[in-house]
């Protein structure tokens, strides 16, 4: 039987440049940050207050999982901002909105008032999209 998730994949252009949006403007903390072989690197990161899920900042990028051609689909798709995406949760929507965005965040779409809270929508530094939601 499967117990948990520890781990997840948000594709990035940049490792170098997801770090810096995930750790330096999102707040997240580095959980793993190892060298894999030549021009590979495993890194992990994850909410400060949430250490039991890893999300993996993994390199769209020809080699081991790809090849040039579906690493250049792939590359494509995500800057378009049609194949990441994800929720993050937050107790105090419009006070991290303002801290985000403060930090070059880019939002498109306020705080608003949804059926599920209220929720605003960013992008990271390579094209994924995600919901930033405070719950009822």
């Amino acid at each position: 039987m499967i117990s948990k998730m520890s781990h997840v994949s948000i594709y990035v252009l940049d490792q170098d440049s997801a770090y810096d949006f995930y750790v330096n403007k999102l707040g997240f903390a580095v959980r793993t940050d190892a060298p894999m072989g030549p021009d590979a690197r495993w890194l992990t990161v994850s909410p400060k207050n949430q250490p039991e899920i890893e999300i993996t900042l993994m390199p769209i990028k020809a080699g081991m999982l790809f090849t040039e051609e579906t690493a250049s689909t792939m590359q494509d798709l995500v800057k378009s901002g049609t194949f990441g995406f994800g929720v993050f949760d937050t107790p105090d929507i419009h006070a991290t909105y303002e801290e985000l965005k403060a930090k070059g965040v880019e939002f498109s779409k306020e705080p608003t008032k949804e059926f599920y809270g209220t929720e605003a929508v960013f992008k990271d530094d390579s094209g994924n999209w995600f919901s930033l939601t405070e719950r009822p």
